[in-house]
């Protein structure tokens, strides 16, 4: 799933590149089959296409669907991790095809179409991504869109389940904008695993959000919400640029971000959002010239750009939104402060244990390291980790969004997200597979599932 474009050129369109996203786009159509074959079967023919793309298609002419980075390393794995991407969706949502069909049109169709007319077309290069056009994005968005649509009407039909198809359309796009948007980062994570993993989430969450959105529910809660929400941030936002704490983008982005946490959960989802800026731009000051001095220190100055601002609240931000209009609000709940716990409790580790870690440990190892090496862990960073953590997971309760014990098993949840982000670190981001932001996704993410999947079962 690369869109393999050149800068500034167009008409890099090859015969091999043409042939692997016709058959890309080609198995895209079995997903129309998923209703019919249902979960097990489904997943027992992912299963076989993964096997098939390991160790058939290479001895039987599939190498010519290779890149040539792929012919010097000897492997493919995009066309491995494309059948394994959809197997996991399978076993993930088991219980609403629909949500897989839809979600594969989109690797299909929108990833198949962004490759085709960003080589074709070319034209102007994404600001943050020179790799990628704006022509590329755009197909994946609208082919994605279309693709996500038919899918979602056809398998709810033959499910026997009615649905109104301008919605349908409506949490198509919303979806296929995620997995654009996803695609066209310059992240070291496989967009494979990336895309179908928090689009098929956010498609989920929409196809439930469904009953929030009537002409009244618009009119009476939304707007007035939004309309404030942004005059809100705009008060945040300004003297948080102007004191240096957030870049021009991190202005934006804080204001959008801001607006949809206030709009959904009120004043007092707003001020957990605040807690954790607060605390986190903080902890980022605190002794910052000592850690300029030794390599340690927050690039920018400790201003925050866009990329800061999506990789630590983008998971608390959609948690919000399903908060406000899903029926699982207590588990997106729990979900929303995790995720904001586990992101004050990297920030504070982090930025403590360089400031004041006497001796710190590769996590993976428990050997000696320097400080600022990626996972690395000290004590006195992981006690302030944990001590953020525990105090934003207990600014929940006291805001009174669960009671004591969701407390403990959030703060819980935000200490092994934490952890996980040090091992990430230590393996992933070290050997170049991520990158910073990358990781504190994940780890937030990560903190928002444990922590409603503990709410879930206990």
């Amino acid at each position: 799933m690369e869109q393999a474009e050149t800068p500034g050129r167009s008409g890099r369109l090859t015969a091999r590149e043409l042939a692997r996203k016709v058959v890309h786009m080609g198995v895209g159509l079995i997903a129309f089959a998923v209703v019919f074959l249902g979960p097990a079967y489904s997943a027992l023919c992912a299963v076989g296409a993964v096997l098939m793309n390991v160790f058939l298609l290479p001895r039987a002419g599939g190498k010519f669907l290779w890149r040539e980075h792929e012919e010097k390393r000897g492997a493919s794995m995009g066309i491995v991790l494309y059948p394994t991407a959809v197997l996991f969706l399978i076993l993930a949502f088991w219980n609403h095809l629909e949500v897989v069909a839809a979600i594969w049109a989109i690797l299909a169709f929108g990833d198949g179409m962004a490759s085709l007319v960003g080589m074709t077309v070319g034209g102007a290069r994404l600001p943050w991504n020179p790799k990628k056009s704006w022509s590329g994005t755009f197909a994946y968005w609208c082919f994605g869109t279309a693709g996500a649509a038919t899918l979602l009407a056809w398998t709810l039909h033959h499910q026997g389940e009615s649905y109104c198809l301008g919605y349908l359309i409506f949490a198509a796009a919303v979806t296929a904008l995620v997995g654009a948007v996803i695609e066209s980062q310059p992240i070291g994570l496989d967009d494979n695993i990336s895309v179908p993993l928090l689009a098929a989430l956010v498609l989920h969450g929409v196809l439930m959000a469904e009953p929030a959105f009537t002409q009244e529910l618009l009119v009476e809660r939304w707007l007035p919400a939004i309309l404030v929400g942004v005059g809100i941030n705009l008060v945040l936002a300004v003297p948080a640029y102007l004191a240096r704490s957030v870049s021009v983008s991190g202005a934006i982005a804080g204001l959008f971000i801001g607006t949809v946490v206030w709009a959904s959960l009120g004043w007092r989802g707003w001020a957990v959002l605040v807690a954790f800026f607060v605390i986190g731009t903080g902890a980022t000051k605190l002794g910052y010239r000592r850690k300029a001095e030794q390599n340690l220190a927050q690039e920018g100055g400790g201003r925050r750009g866009a990329g800061h601002a999506f990789a630590n609240t983008g998971v608390p931000m959609m948690a919000a939104f399903f908060a406000a209009t899903t029926p699982a609000e207590p588990l997106y709940l729990a979900a929303f402060v995790a995720a904001f716990a586990t992101a004050t409790g990297d920030t504070m580790g982090s930025e403590i244990g360089q400031l004041w870690g006497r001796r710190t440990f590769l996590v993976t190892t428990l050997k000696p390291v320097p400080r600022g090496t990626e996972g690395a862990v000290s004590l006195e960073g992981t006690l302030a980790g944990l001590f953020g953590s525990a105090f934003i997971a207990c600014f929940g309760w006291v805001l009174g969004f669960y009671g004591p014990a969701v407390a403990g098993l959030v703060t819980l949840a935000a200490f092994l997200g934490t952890t996980l982000e040090s091992f990430l670190g230590a393996t992933v981001e070290k050997a170049g597979l991520l990158d910073n932001e990358s990781v504190n996704f994940l780890n937030t993410l990560i903190g928002a599932l444990l922590a409603a999947g503990f709410v879930a079962v206990l």
